[in-house]
């Protein structure tokens, strides 16, 4: 083993611990802020990892929308307009000056509730006849005939005919039961209250009245015959009150005539008697007496008061029977409607840009909820704050052929690359303090350990470095299996005997040594004594690789960790969940291991800038 130390390592390492406190704050300081902040590359990062979900998500509802907009019956919309005209009292009407009045909205709201109403509904159902009209009576459509609908569609698009796929359409069954009068009535108001849309237009006394319908000629009708009918009803309601004010007044004028008679018959005896007063008698029978004796003037006065309230209930009679003749309605059409040249519903393109953009949200708000509840390792932050390790370096995923020599085949590659920084960061681990043995480890056997000892061993022989990997993980054994011929016959009888030397075999692409599994097992060097004893037989190598066993396969099976000079825990990128993860830190810190960092593989959106990549999954 090569010496380390110098005559300046010990001031060097002094001059390193005063500075440790000052570098250790501002990075502490460095880190709280990148917690509190979120860039845009956090948010890149998350768009990048999730948008596969995301772009599921927009096309899921793209193909609802789609499904939606070819499924629809066409509907059509006709609409007509009405112009509301504020009433003017009959005094105000004599009077020779300019009066303005306003509707309110209490006013205006009446009105559209008259025109909703089942009053109005009935009288258009009774003059067009949509009780019995088929078009109108439209029923719902079932999800099954929506299906058939889309798949004809589908099968004319790619040129198949629908009638040959389908069969030819099935006709409407007749109910079991006829509905009675009263269902049918209530069915066509229903029908014709859920198309019927009245709307005021802003401020105005226009108010629009509008009705959607599968038939654009029925749909024309209907809003046509609606304005008609309230137009109607509005000279009706005049007319029925007209005749009846006319015969409260015809009442009231046979009252006033006979007290105007009485009055004109009273003043008139009084003067053919010569005398100035008349006695009128109080009470009845023989004890009647005089009480009041009016004189002349009252008698004329009462007279001509009745007089003039017989004139005057006798104009207004005259007035009303005029209006019962000739009626003049508070409403008049102004735009008359029209059958529509395309239909209304459904809207194509807001349907599809409603759907898009819903499946946007959704697909981020699935993304962002998986993100939440996702309790795997992912990020270099997250190993950062959540365990306090560094993270020295992410690797992209590889195909499971050719992936233990990876670096080998494709020197050049984004994980070649990536290797490469790992081993820089190495480096600089190996300047504070030195490096010769390090380990690998996981929590996982599918986190891509093996992979990535094999490479970092490829890698430092390709440096000129003499490197040997001791295949420890003696569960697995995908190195020795991989990267070692089969052992001959009667080989691993006795393999424990002699120096390690004798055991030590060159791998099939002879890069580098190894000591296979077998070897590991049967000198039981996951016993931390027996690895004790085997360390110094190796310092004829520059650099050595321990290749140790997943956790799973038994914490106490990584004690040997501490006779190394560092570890590397590996962790798979989405794949190795944290609490597993963190199990693995605390097994390493509890035998006083030294973590030199983390490496992320099968890493498939890069958190970092340096490098990034895709592929598949990588072999272990």
């Amino acid at each position: 083993r090569r010496s380390r130390s110098g005559p300046g390592q010990g001031l060097l390492m002094d001059n390193r611990l005063r500075l440790a406190p000052a570098w250790q704050s501002i990075s502490d300081q460095h880190e709280q802020a990148e917690r509190e902040f979120i860039s845009i590359a956090d948010i890149w990062a998350f768009l990048k990892q999730h948008y596969r979900l995301i772009l599921g998500a927009v096309g899921a509802a793209l193909f609802c929308a789609w499904f939606y907009v070819v499924t629809t019956n066409p509907v059509y919309t006709a609409q007509t307009q009405i112009l509301i005209e504020p009433k003017f009292p009959q005094v105000l009407q004599q009077q020779q000056m300019d009066v303005n009045l306003t509707l309110d909205t209490a006013q205006v709201e009446s009105q559209i509730a008259v025109m909703r109403s089942e009053k109005i509904a009935m009288i258009v159902i009774n003059l067009l006849g949509l009780r019995d009209n088929p078009a109108f009576l439209t029923k719902d459509v079932r999800f099954s005939d929506s299906l058939i609908k889309f798949g004809k569609v589908l099968a004319g698009s790619v040129g198949i005919d629908p009638d040959w796929l389908f069969g030819e359409p099935r006709k409407a069954t007749e109910p079991s039961r006829l509905p009675t009068e009263f269902e049918r009535d209530r069915l066509t108001i229903s029908t014709f209250t859920s198309g019927l849309d009245v709307r005021r237009v802003g401020v105005s006394y226009a108010i629009d009245i509008s009705f959607r319908s599968p038939d654009p000629e029925i749909a024309a009708k209907i809003a046509n015959t609606t304005a008609e009918a309230f137009v109607r009803e509005q000279l009706d309601t005049k007319a029925a009150a007209a005749r009846e004010g006319g015969r409260w007044l015809e009442q009231r004028l046979n009252e006033l005539r006979v007290q105007m008679n009485e009055a004109t018959q009273i003043a008139q005896e009084f003067r053919a008697r010569h005398d100035y007063e008349v006695g009128r008698p109080v009470g009845g029978g023989d004890a009647a007496v005089v009480a009041v004796t009016p004189t002349l003037e009252e008698l004329e006065v009462t007279a001509d008061t009745y007089r003039k309230m017989y004139e005057s209930f006798l104009q207004a009679y005259t007035n009303s029977v005029s209006q019962q003749s000739y009626s003049v309605a508070d409403a008049r059409v102004i735009t008359p409607a029209t059958p529509p040249l395309r239909p209304s519903e459904p809207r194509r393109k807001l349907a599809l840009a409603f759907g898009g953009l819903s499946g946007l949200i959704l697909g981020i708000g699935l993304a962002f909820l998986r993100h939440m509840l996702d309790r795997s390792v992912r990020t270099a932050r997250q190993l950062r704050e959540e365990f306090g390790l560094t993270c020295i370096g992410e690797l992209p995923a590889l195909p499971r052929k050719g992936a233990l020599d990876a670096v080998a085949l494709a020197p050049s590659s984004t994980y070649a690359n990536g290797l490469r920084a790992i081993k820089t960061a190495i480096g600089l681990a190996d300047s504070a303090r030195s490096l010769h043995c390090i380990g690998i480890a996981s929590a996982l056997r599918s986190d891509g350990k093996s992979t990535f000892a094999s490479n970092l061993a490829m890698l430092y022989s390709m440096f000129g470095l003499r490197t040997l990997v001791i295949d420890a993980d003696i569960f697995h054994s995908v190195l020795s299996r991989s990267l070692l011929p089969a052992p001959e016959a009667g080989s691993n009888l006795a393999p424990a005997a002699g120096a390690i030397e004798q055991h030590i075999r060159l791998t099939s692409n002879a890069t580098f040594d190894m000591v296979p599994s077998y070897v590991a097992d049967v000198r039981n060097l996951l016993v931390p004594k027996n690895m004790r004893d085997l360390l110094p037989e190796l310092q004829s190598y520059d650099f050595v690789i321990v290749d140790l066993p997943p956790l799973t396969s038994g914490a106490d099976r990584l004690s040997v960790a501490s006779l190394l000079d560092g570890v590397v825990v590996v962790a798979e990128w989405g794949g190795t969940p944290v609490d597993v993860f963190s199990e693995l830190v605390r097994s390493l810190h509890a035998s006083k291991a030294s973590i030199i960092g983390a490496v992320l593989t099968n890493v498939r959106t890069a958190t970092t800038i340096r490098y990034g990549g895709r592929g598949t999954k990588q072999a272990n």
